[in-house]
């Protein structure tokens, strides 16, 4: 049972003082539980990041799942989640009872600005650490040349850069075990 409070709370702090969406959540979620409470290694953050991604729903909540499940099944996983959905849930609630009476306050805005500022900055540090663990070696790098040159400068969804990639690295596999490469 205490594991169940620990992963709810640890999720709930991570839920209450982000800002930006489940990507901004990254850095803080990684340094939960690979840094501090060493719930699962850096290797397998990033194999839960990739499958949380890959997965229909906030890459954030799929991520506290996960960790949850891993740690203490069924219930682990309702607890980690219920804390990263808890505080936005709450969040919401008050900004509707106050709306209109925030939404033209000039400090309100600025603030909003900053937080948007602030939060492309977290999904920036994520990226950064995140590279540096999984791209590994030069195929790695041509991948993520090529899927980042399908994305962003010939407009391809991000969903067939991710289809790409694991059919180029399946092949690459497949033709480097054939050479005697890799067992």
């Amino acid at each position: 049972m205490k594991l169940i409070w620990e992963l709810f709370l640890v999720f709930l702090k991570i839920g209450t003082f982000t800002f930006g969406g489940g990507f901004a959540m990254l850095p803080l979620i990684q340094n939960e539980v690979v840094k501090e409470k060493n719930w699962i290694s850096e290797e397998e953050m990033i194999d839960c990041l990739a499958l949380s991604q890959s997965l229909p729903g906030m890459i954030a909540i799929n991520t506290a799942i996960y960790i949850g499940y891993k740690k203490k099944g069924l219930a682990g996983s309702l607890a980690a989640s219920l804390g990263a959905i808890l505080p936005a849930f709450v969040s919401i609630l008050i900004i509707l009872l106050f709306l209109s009476s925030i939404e033209d306050n000039q400090y309100v805005n600025g603030a909003f600005e900053g937080i948007k500022a602030a939060s492309v900055a977290l999904i920036a540090v994520a990226a950064y650490k995140l590279g540096r663990q999984a791209i590994k070696g030069k195929f790695g790098i041509f991948i993520t040349a090529i899927s980042f040159i399908l994305i962003i400068l010939a407009g391809i969804n991000a969903i067939w850069a991710i289809v790409f990639g694991g059919l180029a690295g399946l092949t690459y596999y497949l033709y480097r075990r054939k050479k005697g490469k890799m067992v």
